[in-house]
């Protein structure tokens, strides 16, 4: 096992790099020159020549290369263009926000997502198995920030048991979930319905083989079956699934943080955008890079974890 988690890691260094050389080049063909949009459109030219120099936008592209990925090793972001403070400061405050929106719903689809394509699996074509796929269908078929605003409508001006708005207090546990719970039912619902629909199919798909078949003339428990020899042998492509959806979260983030008002990356990014920040949305796309590598890199260990002959490959 320590081989294949050692493979893993390997493995997922050129993948970071190869994004991150991306990441560089893109931001450098967007329209528009970096110092222009800093100083403003009625800049000197010598005042922008000035800036390109100084932030090295004059030096050749291999040179500005080097030291973009010598600065993301030592852990420096550099500097916002608009505000001139440091970029890792401003990612340190946002970052816990979208972190915790992001896993939250992660775990909600998960523990809904699951428990429900099991049991309407478990009852196909009866009441349960229609609702299920109704439901899910619904889910799917919701765009995310449609949903995130009925749920506003609903529990926060009609109901008022929730905050409309807002991150919340990370030192108040209380009115931090207070704020979390309406944007990660948001993205969690979402990603409930498909996992749904997979662990359905899944789960009838492994229902008809011969080995449950087997345990069950055993005069094995059900729930035993269903856990131990069913459930186990489809996680693979649920698992899938849930990492596909885990880097889904992180771009549907944004629309949410928009939404919501909520502090996050997401926001964060459409603000270096809009600002032509293009030090800042540099950094930013850096770091969701390797929270997609580290998604990727956990889903590969679980794959080791839930099917040892894939790790022994």
């Amino acid at each position: 096992m320590l081989r294949y988690i050692a493979q893993r890691l390997v493995f997922s260094i050129p993948v970071f790099l190869g994004v991150v050389t991306i990441v560089f080049l893109v931001v450098r063909v967007l329209p528009g020159d970096p110092a222009q949009a800093a100083l403003g459109d009625y800049a000197s030219k010598e005042a922008v020549n000035a800036l390109r120099e100084k932030m090295g936008l004059n030096d050749p592209l291999p040179v500005q290369y080097v030291r973009f990925l010598a600065d993301l090793l030592r852990g420096d972001l550099g500097k916002s263009m608009i505000t001139a403070s440091p970029i890792r400061d401003e990612i340190a405050h946002n970052l816990p926000f979208t972190l915790e929106l992001t896993f939250t719903a992660i775990l909600i689809g998960a523990a809904l997502g699951i428990p429900i394509g099991v049991y309407t699996a478990t009852n196909r074509n009866r009441l349960p198995d229609y609702v299920g796929r109704v439901l899910s269908l619904a889910g799917l078929s919701v765009p995310a920030f449609y949903l995130g605003i009925l749920l506003i409508l609903l529990f926060a001006i009609e109901l008022k048991w929730l905050p409309a708005i807002g991150g919340g207090d990370l030192s108040d546990p209380k009115d931090n979930v207070s704020h979390l719970i309406l944007p990660a039912l948001t993205l969690g619902l979402v990603m409930t319905a498909s996992v749904a629909r997979l662990s359905r199919s899944a789960m009838l798909n492994v229902l008809s083989q011969d080995y449950v078949r087997t345990a069950r003339a055993k005069g094995l428990m059900e729930l035993v079956v269903l856990l131990r020899h069913a459930l186990r042998s489809a996680l693979i492509p649920i698992v899938s699934l849930t990492g596909v959806w885990a880097v889904g979260l992180i771009g549907d983030s944004v629309t949410t943080e928009i939404v919501f008002s909520r502090p996050g990356l997401g926001k964060m990014m459409v603000g270096a955008m809009l600002q032509r920040d293009y030090t800042a949305l540099q950094s930013i796309m850096a770091i969701y890079t390797g929270f997609v590598v580290i998604i990727n890199l956990t889903t590969d260990l679980i794959y080791g974890f839930a099917d040892p002959r894939i790790r022994t490959k």
